[in-house]
């Protein structure tokens, strides 16, 4: 069983990144990945309708869209795994900007609302035998924000109910994440191509989904890696 080289945190411009399916498929394939979730954002309503009055559209996978996301993200991940032997698990980054959290439901198939408390966003993602993750929980150096101020205000409470939180994204690592012990992975958060460059997470498991969100639920083989460029294997 060897190393997996993965990472868990993607958007496409089915949201606000800037390279397609496709183009995030041959940067991480040529680079020798071996899993990555695609995870575009959902976001929640009143954030949606403020955006929308004021002229500022923010880009989200809707309700509407979402089968059809989750469609293109099936056949890319057939792709994936005939090209390069890569994994592609499908996603979402439940984005609720009015509430203050951001979270990854990783391998879902059905729509989940980031509109309910993080609780009940956590219980839906379990009942589709999903993996929830805090995304980003402390602020940021590139940005200088938290949008996840509310999951690390009420860490205490919700420690043990994700499946992990982030203890790196991008170049930024979350100390107080791994001194809390809480079970954690590391993302690129990626939107552009320079992002490939930033924390990965390597997990010892089998190359299938079920594996994976078991490795990331006991946390027992895991580790993380700061990607510098060139091909892995």
């Amino acid at each position: 069983m060897e190393w997996l080289y993965c990472d868990f945190h993607i958007h496409t411009t089915w949201s606000d990144g800037r390279c397609s399916v496709e183009e995030v498929i041959e940067l991480y394939g040529e680079a020798g990945f071996d899993v990555i979730a695609i995870t575009d954002h959902v976001l929640d309503s009143e954030t949606a309708k403020a955006s929308e009055l004021q002229g500022k559209r923010i880009p989200a996978v809707s309700e509407e869209d979402f089968p059809v996301y989750i469609d293109d993200l099936r056949r890319a991940a057939r792709f994936a795994r005939e090209r390069y032997g890569m994994l592609l698990i499908p996603g979402v980054e439940i984005t609720n900007d009015t509430s203050r959290f951001h979270m990854l439901c990783l391998d879902i198939k059905e729509y989940i609302s980031p509109d309910p408390d993080v609780e009940t966003i956590i219980e839906n993602t379990a009942k589709q035998q999903g993996v929830s993750v805090a995304c980003h929980p402390c602020p940021r150096s590139h940005s200088g924000q938290n949008p996840s101020a509310y999951l690390w205000e009420n860490h205490e409470r919700l420690a043990g109910r994700f499946d992990a939180w982030e203890v790196a994204n991008r170049d930024d690592l979350f100390s107080v994440v791994g001194l809390k012990k809480f079970n954690y992975i590391a993302n690129s958060d990626f939107h552009e191509e320079k992002h490939l460059l930033s924390w990965k997470t390597l997990l010892r498991c089998e190359k299938n989904s079920e594996a994976v969100k078991e490795a990331i639920r006991s946390n027992e083989r895991v580790s993380l890696f700061l990607y510098r460029g060139g091909r892995i294997r």
